[in-house]
């Protein structure tokens, strides 16, 4: 796929993508830790990884100006 092909595209201001960045990353970090900490072989605790895994890649499909 390629960046045309895209379904949705996002394009934020520089500052607003760093922000946007840090917070997906720290959340995601959280929720990983959740998920480990909740047992790591556990429905929730994958549930929780899975999710901080999400949130922390989101920024990939955001695109800064």
């Amino acid at each position: 796929m390629t960046e045309a092909d895209a379904p949705i595209r996002v394009s934020l201001p520089a500052r607003t993508y760093s922000l946007l960045d840090t917070a997906s990353k720290l959340l995601g970090l959280g929720l990983v830790a959740a998920g480990l900490d909740a047992g790591g072989g556990t429905p929730v605790g994958l549930a929780l990884a899975a999710t901080g895994a999400l949130c922390a890649t989101v920024t990939v499909f955001v695109t800064n100006e």
